[in-house]
């Protein structure tokens, strides 16, 4: 009888391997000599693979299965990682490893870890010959998210007559609901975890956040290669390259695969990996969050739909009744960003509440601006936007006597660098991003 193992007394982390057959991949991976964790994607109604993108196939699966470790590799961090098919080029370790460290500096801050000097993948495998063009359909693959900014890269795409697929990873009834709204086809792809994981944390395991965004651009990266895509076109913007905070001089940025290393890594790697006509980019890359819920704005169908409340997300737990739970640094940041680009009646509707009129949330909006506290561990843009934001409202009537906007106009704003405040330049796009020739014109129907 096998016993359970302590997942963090383990010596080695295995990926043991990748299999595909009808529309299912299976990713297997192990801790020591312990039982196979199986992790199940699901490719629906998935074609015959042209032999002429078998290879291309391949690889993309091999780096699905590379990267998704990552939620399982945490339970223990050993201090050995081994692929059980062979070392790996210098190219595909450099990812991993970057990804890894970058991608878990979160996890590590919060459980006291240091996985500096720990994570190595192993390498000396030889280099991979170029990948050649594939000939891939002009079709693009929009992840939908549920908010706001996969929705103005969706109209973006959509203004330029684009042909693209609404498209997300796991089971959310909001998101299903968001991409139907968009007016595209959509594809959704079932990920289910292997169920080891579950019973791994029930016996001790390190937890924490994961780089979520990188196990999902690799997912897509093997269904452009299935059904036929030329691109993949992330919304992520320029804030999500900041770093939340520095720790024992680290930076740590909880959005560090949605940021613009992680995109260059990935985008390079399947170039030249894959598929050399395969493009991965963020159509927002230009553009801070200002910028994209100014453009958000005008996009008055998704009013109802739309949601950035990560309460909506968890895997496990309690879930809000209604689409904004209105305690979260999301809802914070959102009601902040929209507030100076939209009718204040109508930005209330959205919410069904006014959060700048409740002083029992000022230390959520506190941390927003950088005042006593860092950047909440979320998806939100920068301290110096969200002081913009404010400092726009408290100058209008209609927001000025609201609790937290007099507050900030009476207390923060003294110690603030008026100059500094102005809303104006973080509506200017940046020239950073690798957007293809063929999506170009969509930057312009955005800014």
């Amino acid at each position: 009888m096998n016993h359970p193992i302590q997942p963090r007394l383990t010596q080695v982390f295995r990926f043991l391997h990748a299999r595909y057959a009808d529309g299912v991949a299976e990713l297997a991976y192990a801790f020591d000599e312990g039982e196979p964790l199986v992790e199940r994607i699901r490719f629906p109604a998935a074609p015959a693979l042209p032999p002429a993108r078998q290879a291309a196939f391949d690889a993309a699966l091999k780096l699905l299965h590379l990267i998704a470790g990552v939620s399982y590799y945490k339970a223990g961090v050993p201090p050995t990682i081994a692929v059980d098919d062979g070392p790996l080029d210098d190219a595909t370790a450099d990812l991993l490893d970057a990804l890894y460290l970058h991608g878990l500096a979160e996890f590590a801050y919060r459980n006291g870890l240091d996985l500096r000097g720990r994570i190595r993948f192993p390498r000396g495998g030889n280099a991979m010959p170029a990948a050649p063009a594939l000939g891939l359909p002009k079709r693009t693959l929009v992840p939908i998210g549920g908010g706001k900014d996969s929705l103005v890269a969706v109209e973006a795409i959509k203004s330029i007559g684009g042909d693209a697929t609404a498209v997300w990873v796991g089971n959310s009834p909001l998101i299903a609901a968001c991409a139907e709204r968009t007016g595209l086809p959509t594809l959704n792809i079932p990920r289910e975890l292997a169920p080891g994981l579950f019973e791994l944390n029930r016996l001790g395991a390190w937890n924490g956040h994961i780089p979520v965004t990188a196990v999902n651009s690799a997912i897509l990266a093997v269904a452009a290669i299935l059904y036929g895509h030329d691109s993949i076109a992330f919304a992520n913007e320029r804030s999500a390259s900041a770093a939340t905070l520095e720790y024992e001089g680290q930076q740590v940025n909880h959005q560090w695969s949605k940021g613009y290393a992680f995109e260059t890594l990935l985008a390079d790697w399947l170039h030249s990996h894959v598929a050399a006509d395969l493009d991965y980019c963020s159509l927002l890359r230009p553009y801070s969050e200002l910028a994209i819920t100014r453009a958000f704005a005008k996009l008055t169908p998704y009013f109802d739909s739309f949601s950035s409340c990560n309460r909506n997300f968890r895997i496990l737990g309690p879930k809000p009744a209604d689409r904004w739970c209105g305690q979260c640094p999301k809802c914070h940041f959102v009601f902040l960003a929209l507030a100076p680009f939209l009718p204040k009646p109508r930005l209330l509707t959205i919410f069904g509440r006014n959060l700048l009129d409740d002083e029992s949330q000022a230390a959520g909006f506190d941390a927003l601006l950088e005042y006593q506290d860092h950047k909440p561990f979320e998806c939100v843009g920068e301290g110096a936007e969200a002081r913009a934001a404010m400092y726009a409202l408290s100058q209008r009537p209609e927001w000025a006597e609201d609790a937290l906007v007099a507050r900030f106009r009476s207390e923060i704003l003294p110690q603030l660098d008026a100059s500094q405040l102005a809303l104006e330049p973080w509506l200017v796009p940046s020239g950073e991003h690798r957007v293809p020739a063929r999506l170009q014109a969509a930057l312009t129907a955005i800014g």
